[in-house]
């Protein structure tokens, strides 16, 4: 898909993008303010090989280094929970409408809860993901299913490793390929998710990061 009239040049030529739901076209024109702050803190990130090497996981030196450009333009993490009130609402005679007020009400509690996301701002969500348990990835599509379908965001951004770099973590031998193995948060684990729905109707860009965002 050509997403060049969305995504900028620079930004798609270091990263790999795969657009669900028309993500880029509602970010680049119903959000281009929030989109504009997302592609300046990727063109600043980067990563060295030391970053790659330093035990550590999704709690590695890695993501505080996107966070640091989102944070101070007021970017958050969110969480939300929320309680589900179900009212019933009684017939007036046998083929009457409807009444205005219900009889009885049921509420179950924390029927939304624990669902938070790396940074949200005016409906725009954000996840990134380098090096945890690839199930992660169904936390944070359930997470933004979730924000879209209560109205909260209007599109979502996962941000994790490219395929490409597994060529890197190869030439830096065998434990460091270890380290980033199958069964961890990269792109070859996050698109079959996307592609079986997973994230319901919310529109997804999942951005790769490539070797390209390695500078020493």
């Amino acid at each position: 898909m050509d997403l060049s009239k969305w995504v900028p040049k620079d930004i798609s030529d270091k990263y790999e993008l795969f657009n669900y739901n028309h993500a880029a076209e509602i970010l680049s024109q119903s959000f281009p303010s929030e989109w504009d702050e997302i592609c300046q803190a990727l063109r600043s990130f980067s990563i060295t090989i030391a970053d790659i090497t330093t035990a550590g996981g999704n709690e590695s030196s890695i993501p505080p280094k996107l966070a640091s450009c989102l944070e101070p333009r007021e970017w958050k993490e969110i969480r939300i929970s929320g309680d589900l009130i179900i009212k019933f609402y009684p017939r007036r005679g046998k083929k009457g409408t409807f009444s205005d007020i219900p009889f009885d009400q049921k509420t179950i509690s924390n029927y939304i809860d624990g669902h938070n996301i790396d940074f949200v701002k005016n409906r725009v969500a954000v996840d990134f993901e380098w090096n945890s348990k690839d199930q992660t990835f169904d936390r944070d599509l359930f997470a933004m299913r979730t924000y879209y379908e209560c109205d909260i965001i209007s599109v979502g951004i996962i941000i994790t490793r490219s395929e490409s770099l597994n060529k890197v973590f190869d030439e830096l031998g065998k434990e460091i390929k270890a380290k980033y193995g199958s069964s961890t948060t990269w792109m070859g684990k996050l698109l079959p998710r996307l592609d079986s729905r997973r994230h319901g109707g919310c529109p997804i860009l999942a951005i790769g990061i490539t070797p390209d965002c390695i500078h020493e």
